[in-house]
């Protein structure tokens, strides 16, 4: 993806704004998820079948996650240490994704997509974190 088509996603030429929104964005997601495993965490069990108790642990850290980020994303200037501490989670987090529905989750199928479609979406923030981080740095040098 060219700086341009970057740019273009988040509505700015400015490096720094793309940042704080893909920050933002990805805290909002990430936020509405941890919400929907909290409260929902039984019937989206049964429709995943997945574990209740684990999307509860998994919504609480996600919650806290999710506060984190938007925490980084609310600051003028979002430290490259915070960021890259972000694009490592979310890799971390893609990459489990898909070793757990490997190795040891037996999901449904909607489990199995909804696992992969989330992993997907995850490891897409991750880079576009890290390149508008990179714009940023670019311009900054």
């Amino acid at each position: 993806m060219s700086a341009t088509q970057l740019a273009a996603l988040a509505r700015t030429s400015q490096p720094q704004s793309m940042l704080r929104r893909f920050l933002a964005l990805d805290a909002v997601v990430t936020g509405a998820n941890a919400l929907a495993y909290l409260a929902l965490s039984g019937p989206l069990g049964r429709l995943l079948d997945v574990d209740g108790l684990l999307l509860l642990a998994l919504g609480a850290f996600l919650a806290a996650y999710a506060a984190g980020v938007g925490l980084l994303a609310s600051r003028r200037a979002p430290g490259a240490f915070g960021v890259r501490v972000v694009v490592e989670v979310n890799l971390a987090w893609s990459a489990v994704s898909l070793l757990a529905l490997g190795l040891w989750l037996t999901p449904s199928t909607v489990g199995a997509v909804w696992t992969v479609f989330q992993s997907l979406t995850v490891a897409g923030f991750a880079v576009l974190q890290w390149t508008a981080l990179r714009a940023r740095q670019t311009i900054v040098e």
